[in-house]
């Protein structure tokens, strides 16, 4: 008889190369620190309002802006670590097999979804640029932020494609 695995809502891990966690961890550590710096921006510029009566000119624009470079960046470190959204009420007590397949499942179609934002965020960069888009006030490129995106979300299909061969192997072993 095989020993039940615990009830839990984490994913069920598997192995992947330490150099692609050191990237993933890097690319969070960058989304960090922009949500670090949106942080402290919107805190500045909320004080400078309410005290001297001048903000700081754009910051709108920077909040977006950082915002997008933030989600883009956590998105491989929450993939490698698991921390997607689980719902496993109806395989709580299903074995390990069967929970790695459906990881396996569920990683394809994160897979194919991360493949297709990637190929048109692609194409929204080479339109951003060739248009000369720009933000309202501060005038910053719109594409500058997707050099950021793209190999972020690069990242995310590599990192998906090895956690999906890893709940594979587990699957069929």
């Amino acid at each position: 008889m095989t020993k039940a695995e615990p009830l839990t809502e984490h994913a069920h891990p598997v192995p992947v190369p330490g150099w692609l966690v050191t990237l993933c961890r890097w690319s969070a550590t960058i989304g960090g620190t922009a949500l670090l710096a949106m942080m402290l921006m919107t805190v500045t510029s909320v004080t400078l309002r309410s005290l001297l009566g001048w903000p700081i000119p754009g910051d709108f624009e920077l909040v977006e802006v950082l915002s997008a470079i933030t989600v883009f960046c956590f998105l491989p470190w929450c993939q490698i670590v698991g921390g997607n959204v689980l719902v496993d009420f109806f395989t709580m007590k299903a074995g390990p097999r069967v929970n790695h397949a459906l990881e396996a499942l569920g990683d394809l179609v994160y897979l194919a979804i991360g493949a297709l934002l990637t190929w048109r965020l692609w194409h929204g960069a080479v339109d951003f640029h060739s248009y000369g888009e720009q933000t309202m006030v501060l005038r910053i490129p719109i594409w500058w932020s997707f050099v950021i995106a793209m190999p972020a979300m690069a990242l995310l299909i590599v990192t998906t494609l090895f956690t999906l061969l890893g709940h594979v192997r587990k699957a069929a072993a």
